[in-house]
């Protein structure tokens, strides 16, 4: 008697790496899972706060410090290396998290952090002010988005379903959404208040995000609590973690490029080109709807082909995006480069968090942690060698040294798609 039960085509959780049904019966899509669960549709909401409020700021800060607080150029661009203590406070904050199991805690006490960073930033009167609260209080408010992150792989990891990616892209999403809305907003409220106001909205937006997540509390997991005697995990030594620290370098060498492309390429456009302002902000603001478009396309892909294949062909496109920078001189190579660029980050912005917890999957919030706040490395090593390469090269050359960069990455991905490690991604 031949058995004829249909055979059910499985795929590989990219969250909990679990192997489960493609399409199971009553399976929810990704929307409806993340419309109708608190945990993912609070966090949406929160990372869209996040992104809205930091976008905001971001462009508007080196103008703070020049025009309310006297600073010169060169002193306001300083301030941006007050991120290099980003990674340091992720660490601690991550690594606290994996021996206590407490994500959402920590994640409302650094969200806490932030509005008070950023409302101290908007009364600051003195200019060392702003860059002391920066190092110091902002550096801890970076690690809420990790460890939101790290609460959604908890929860996502109790119910395997082929959908849990799609969560993971929709809550990144929303990240990016509030990065497309952010800088449009922030100019405008600037403009009709002042950058102080604009400051102290971005610390409520910070702030705000707790109230989407309520009083939600952690999912439980095998991770042992340290209160009533119980003995904490030890951390993970480097030798576990280097899979997760040789993917975060090659994605800060990915990431470089986009300080030098928004420090360079707006001057380019405009001192050089001579474009009018409407094309420059059409040019500049493509890549992020690309960006948006790709990533629930990715999360397909790399469903069928694994993480690594398609973040190859990302780390490609940037190569190819800088080139078009460098190498074009037209609206139409502009256009291409961001467009490719769009490829760059809807890949990563997708899979890349969740890549990095599968690569330290006893530590997930360190994970996740350690990956999120590499972003700072990447700007401050963009804005040397872009400083750099510009009084060397000058403009549109320096488009080269990203390039560079990227080639670097495809190189290191195709390799590391060769360990052990990356196989199971």
């Amino acid at each position: 008697m031949t058995d004829e039960t249909p055979k059910t085509e499985v795929v590989q959780d990219p969250v909990s790496g679990a192997v489960v049904p493609a399409h199971p019966v009553g399976e929810e899509t990704a929307l409806r899972l993340t419309l109708t669960t608190p945990l993912y549709r609070g966090a949406t909401i929160a990372m869209f706060l996040s992104g809205l409020g930091f976008s905001a700021a971001a462009p508007q800060i080196a103008s703070f410090l020049v025009n309310d607080l006297g600073a010169s150029l060169t002193v306001a661009g300083l301030y941006y290396l007050t991120a290099l203590t980003a990674p340091v406070a992720g660490y601690l904050v991550g690594a606290r998290s994996d021996r206590t199991g407490n994500r959402l805690g920590l994640f409302r006490l650094c969200a806490l952090a932030g509005f008070l960073g950023w409302a101290g930033i908007a009364f600051s009167t003195q200019l060392w002010m702003p860059f002391v609260i920066s190092a110091v209080v902002l550096g801890f408010a970076g690690a809420a988005t990790s460890q939101l992150f790290a609460a959604l792989h908890d929860q996502l990891a109790q119910t395997p379903r082929a959908s849990n990616d799609g969560v993971v892209a929709i809550v990144r999403m929303a990240l990016t959404a509030g990065w497309v809305i952010g800088p449009v907003a922030g100019a405008f409220l600037a403009a009709q208040t002042s950058a102080r106001v604009m400051l102290f909205a971005t610390a409520l937006c910070t702030l705000a995000q707790i109230l989407p997540l309520g009083a939600l509390k952690d999912v439980p997991t095998s991770v042992p609590a340290t209160a009533h005697g119980a003995t904490a995990p030890a951390a993970p030594g480097v030798r576990v973690m280097a899979p997760l620290l040789v993917f975060t370098a090659l994605y800060i060498c990915v990431y470089a490029g986009e300080s030098i492309k928004y420090a360079y390429l707006p001057i380019y456009m405009n001192d050089q080109l001579h474009l009018a302002p409407a094309l420059s902000g059409a040019i500049i603001g493509i890549q992020p709807l690309v960006e948006l478009v790709l990533m629930p396309v990715a999360v397909v892909v790399a469903r069928r082909t694994g993480m690594m294949k398609p973040m190859i062909v990302a780390a490609g496109f940037g190569v190819a995006a800088n080139l078009c920078f460098a190498l074009t001189g037209t609206a139409a190579g502009l256009f291409a480069g961001q467009i490719l660029m769009g490829g760059v980050w809807g890949v990563f912005a997708a899979l890349g968090i969740i890549a990095a917890q599968r690569l330290l999957p006893v530590a997930v919030a360190t994970a996740s942690a350690i990956f999120l706040s590499s972003t700072a490395l990447s700007s401050a090593l963009g804005g040397l060698t872009g400083g750099l390469g510009a009084a060397a090269f000058g403009l549109p050359l320096v488009f080269l040294i990203p390039a560079g960069f990227a080639a670097i990455a495809v190189i290191g991905l195709i390799l590391m798609a060769r360990t052990k490690a990356a196989r199971d991604l």
